[in-house]
């Protein structure tokens, strides 16, 4: 197997964990964003909503190895739109970590809340409501905006380079439209976060992710020489 089959099965690795990791860390989430996060550690759920934040950190890590295996045959036809795609990459990716340390955050109140009295208690449901309101802007700053704006670029450049299917790469584009579309219709209060409007607008990039994963997994990249 050559060097570039082998980056292009890593890259396309790297795309399904990312879309497990993300998945799974969602799910795992429901404790602390539920209007009574407060009860999470109570209900015995602090290793569940943990699960979710290594998941997350997992996410973070293979995000930006899609990122590092994708430069060096993106930069081939423009360097500066390459150099563009990873630094939104990397914004994403901490967009990501910021979200997952106010999850933690909300399992600490969690922890300290049935300790404390009424009048404690209550600021701590007002933290709770801000951190959890911070989780859902980073959210849709990070896997919707940014991943709009790092996806254009990059599939711009894959149908540039042919290292895909030019039909791939356009069908690439498209999604990463709606999934922008999706991030500012929530931004002004037409979706709610995980509401079906959403979901239907977000879900092709993810089938487009995994089209892209398998295409590199079973032909690589083309050779840099």
């Amino acid at each position: 197997m050559t060097q570039d089959r082998r980056n292009g099965v890593l890259a396309g690795l790297f795309y399904i964990v990312a879309a497990a990791t993300s998945i799974i860390a969602v799910l795992c989430y429901d404790p602390v964003l539920s209007d009574k996060w407060y009860l999470a550690v109570i209900d015995g759920r602090k290793t569940e909503v943990l699960v979710g934040v290594l998941n997350d950190l997992l996410l973070i890590l293979s995000a930006v190895g899609t990122a590092v295996m994708l430069f060096p045959y993106l930069r081939r036809w423009n360097e500066h739109l390459a150099l563009g795609y990873l630094c939104f990459r990397f914004m994403e990716a901490v967009f990501i970590a910021i979200g997952a340390v106010s999850i933690l955050g909300l399992v600490q109140l969690s922890i300290h809340y049935e300790a404390n009295g009424a009048a404690d208690q209550a600021n701590l449901l007002e933290l709770g409501y801000l951190l959890q309101g911070f989780h859902r802007w980073t959210s849709m700053l990070g896997p919707n905006l940014m991943l709009g704006v790092n996806t254009t670029l990059y599939s711009y450049l894959l149908f540039r380079t042919r290292q895909v299917p030019r039909p791939l790469a356009t069908f690439g584009m498209a999604t990463a439209v709606l999934v922008f579309a999706a991030g500012l219709l929530e931004m002004f209060g037409a979706f709610g976060p995980y509401s079906a409007g959403k979901g239907l607008l977000a879900l092709p990039v993810g089938v487009y992710e995994m089209s892209l994963a398998v295409w590199l997994i079973a032909k690589g990249f083309r050779s840099l020489d």
